[in-house]
């Protein structure tokens, strides 16, 4: 039999399944690119303040690393500043997430045994998967370069920008792909690519601030600012992740032939032959189960408290014009100095670990829809104490990512007042611990609702300053009444009630839970 037969029935049935969310999030792209593109050309109505300001940026190797330089002062590459190298990582994020669901995922609930039981070929879901990562990343590719021709910008340069972004979605899907064959369970894929996304991100930051250039070249994410979209056109780059995700995919497959159905490369070792006192209940059990994304995002925020902390050094010259007092206050930022920047970094900070809360919560619809949820029910566990040992992992847990980073970045000069920038971020984590537990109680087949709450607090918290979003706006993100700390006066009054906010959701989700049925 062909290997890839029945491929074409797999793509039809994926795209059915993302029949809403893969337009979703290329209307996203398009509106957003759009609105950026129409925000600089009112903050920067001029040639001489653009060029000001692209000076200024480049000349700060903190916001260098956080986004990328700007190759020329033109309108376009001033409008794509934030969202370069930010908004590749997105698509990246989302692409590989994509294919893991769509490859180990499946495999690991059992659904491909059932698929190879009809005339399908060993390679079809594979090539299935690879299928719709070329639809997503070539979707918001193209949603992006629409975006941006919507808004006046050249035509040529959107295009560019656009298949920069699908570039680099196809390059982590590939990986994903391939993690997926070496992993053996589709979280242990999906912790795989986010780490190897984070270094690439680390990779890039560092060649673009402070060198070596070489750096960037290595860095998949470094690739749509060297493509230089609206400098240029370099056309020739985009050779790169074309050529990587071509060899991704292809040894993909190759160690796909390896494996046997629910294997994976990596062997799996053997346990202990007694479970330890920890294991006597869920909470236990949740946490052995997440301990390793734990560690891996607790190592990863680490690194970046060190990236962080070291770049805030370099902000005072940055600071001394009015120019650069202007441009800060236009993309949202404080007027703290130093201060300002560590609390705007700590915030987004708090929301990406935000992203490891949704994880753990959705450990628990992983286990309902493999069938281990109802076995532990089965004995002598209630429905609320299975659900609560994963949310009081998933509550304690979080706080790690954020304290190590505080630590790290105190060691170049924060001091122990970084502590205090890091704690205050746990409510606005706990809401989205407590939304993603409603979600899972109500819509549990659902789960990238939890994942489309973040993304709109992502952008609200990154981009609505600049596109000029009125306040109720951006007070729809639980992060907008933080405390900006360091710098700021801690008011308790946000804490106490984001506190009560994320109770109140987390209430309604175990009685959610407790009142429906379990679901495959």
């Amino acid at each position: 039999m062909n290997s890839v037969a029945g491929a074409g029935a797999l793509i039809r049935l994926a795209l059915r399944r993302d029949r809403v969310r893969l337009p979703v999030w290329i209307l996203v792209s398009a509106a957003m690119m759009a609105a950026a593109a129409a925000a600089t050309a009112d903050v920067y109505p001029t040639d001489e303040a653009r060029r000001a300001a692209v000076a200024s940026i480049n000349a700060v190797p903190a916001l260098v690393a956080l986004y990328g330089p700007v190759a020329e002062p033109t309108a376009g590459a001033a409008a794509v500043f934030k969202l370069t190298a930010f908004g590749a990582a997105l698509v990246a994020l989302l692409t590989a997430l994509t294919v893991v669901r769509h490859t180990r995922a499946e495999e690991e609930s059992g659904h491909w045994e059932l698929v190879r039981g009809a005339a399908t070929g060993r390679h079809a879901g594979l090539a299935a998967g690879g299928a719709l990562l070329a639809v997503t990343a070539l979707g918001l590719g193209a949603g992006a370069a629409a975006g941006l021709v919507a808004a006046r910008l050249p035509p040529g340069g959107s295009l560019a920008f656009g298949l920069g972004w699908a570039g680099t979605g196809l390059v982590f899907g590939a990986l994903a792909a391939l993690a997926a064959q070496v992993a053996r369970s589709g979280r242990a894929a999906s912790e795989i690519a986010v780490l190897a996304l984070v270094v690439a991100y680390l990779l890039r930051a560092v060649g673009d601030a402070t060198g070596p250039r070489w750096l960037s070249w290595l860095s998949p994410v470094g690739w749509v600012s060297l493509l230089r979209p609206f400098a240029g056109d370099r056309w020739w780059v985009l050779a790169l992740p074309l050529g990587a995700a071509l060899l991704l995919g292809s040894a993909a497959f190759a160690v796909s032939r390896h494996r046997d159905l629910g294997a994976g490369l990596l062997a799996v070792r053997p346990g202990a032959t007694r479970a330890g006192r920890l294991l006597s209940g869920p909470a236990g059990l949740a946490w052995r189960l997440d301990r390793g994304a734990v560690g891996y995002w607790t190592l990863a925020f680490a690194v970046l408290g060190l990236v962080v902390g070291n770049l805030s050094g370099s902000l005072g010259t940055f600071f001394a014009t009015a120019q650069a007092r202007q441009l800060i206050a236009a993309l949202g930022g404080e007027q703290a100095l130093t201060d300002a920047f560590l609390a705007a970094e700590f915030g987004v900070s708090g929301v990406l670990v935000s992203a490891l809360a949704i994880v753990l919560v959705g450990r628990l619809r992983a286990e309902e829809s493999s069938g281990r949820a109802a076995a532990v029910l089965a004995g002598p566990v209630a429905r609320a104490r299975l659900a609560g040992g994963a949310v009081s992992v998933a509550v304690a847990a979080t706080a790690a990512p954020l304290l190590a980073a505080a630590v790290t970045a105190g060691l170049t000069g924060g001091g122990s007042r970084l502590i205090g920038a890091a704690v205050v971020q746990l409510p606005g984590v706990w809401v989205l611990t407590g939304v993603a537990l409603v979600v899972f109680g109500v819509f549990p087949r659902a789960g990238w609702l939890s994942w489309a709450a973040l993304a709109v607090f992502l952008v609200l918290g990154e981009f609505g300053p600049l596109f000029h979003a009125p306040g109720w706006v951006l007070g729809i993100s639980p992060f907008a009444h933080l405390p900006h700390v360091p710098g700021g006066i801690i008011d308790i009054g946000p804490l106490l009630w984001l506190t009560a906010v994320a109770a109140l959701l987390g209430g309604a989700g175990f009685a959610a839970f407790g009142r429906r049925d379990l679901t495959a």
